[in-house]
């Protein structure tokens, strides 16, 4: 199994990262917590990977941090999440938040991710609450984008793979800007999902 991938940034999209490796070009799903932090296109990159091997599909799910993996894992654990539910889990708030939300029960919280159902929410709590590893800090700033117009259709690009109609997702991003949200990525993609519901 791929624990480990290391190369070249070739391609990267909110949900997807190509990485060539030894000649072979991978792709790779991320959640958009490592979307955000990934160099640009051309540098070197390490994703730490979680290989998925179904009857019909060989798929890598890519994290840059080992507590983005772990919970990752723990998240495919509860019955009735699979991977592609990880990642839109692991999109829709950050990773300290999400223990945090699942160690104090807060199920109304988790219901806010796209995806989410208020019976599935309270699986992960029931069955992850006591397994959740300890926060060891929040992802480093993300610096600020050069060109917002950019951002705003990477985040858009985001609400659509999270299954976001396109005009409630456009009207989301349009409301998280006119509301004050920071121009970078990752609070303006939070502020959107949550005024997409």
């Amino acid at each position: 199994m791929i624990a480990l991938l290391r190369g070249i940034l070739i391609e990267k999209h909110p949900n997807q990262a190509i990485v060539e490796a030894g000649g072979v070009g991978y792709d790779v799903t991320i959640p958009v917590s490592t979307f955000t932090h990934l160099p640009g296109t051309g540098a070197e990159v390490r994703l730490r990977i979680h290989t998925h091997v179904r009857e019909d599909a060989l798929s890598l799910y890519g994290f840059l941090t080992t507590e983005e993996k772990v919970l990752f894992e723990k998240l495919i654990s509860v019955s009735g999440i699979g991977p592609t539910l990880a990642v839109k889990v692991l999109s829709g708030v950050a990773a300290p938040e999400l223990i945090h939300a699942i160690i104090r029960g807060e199920v109304d919280r988790l219901v806010r991710i796209p995806g989410v159902g208020k019976k599935t929410a309270e699986r992960m709590v029931l069955e992850l609450r006591d397994k959740m590893p300890a926060v060891s800090g929040e992802l480093p700033e993300t610096p600020t984008a050069a060109a917002l117009s950019a951002v705003d259709q990477d985040v858009l690009s985001a609400l659509l793979n999270l299954g976001c109609a396109r005009p409630q997702a456009e009207a989301a991003v349009r409301k998280a800007k006119s509301s004050g949200a920071p121009a970078d990525f990752e609070p303006l993609f939070r502020r959107a999902l949550e005024l997409v519901r």
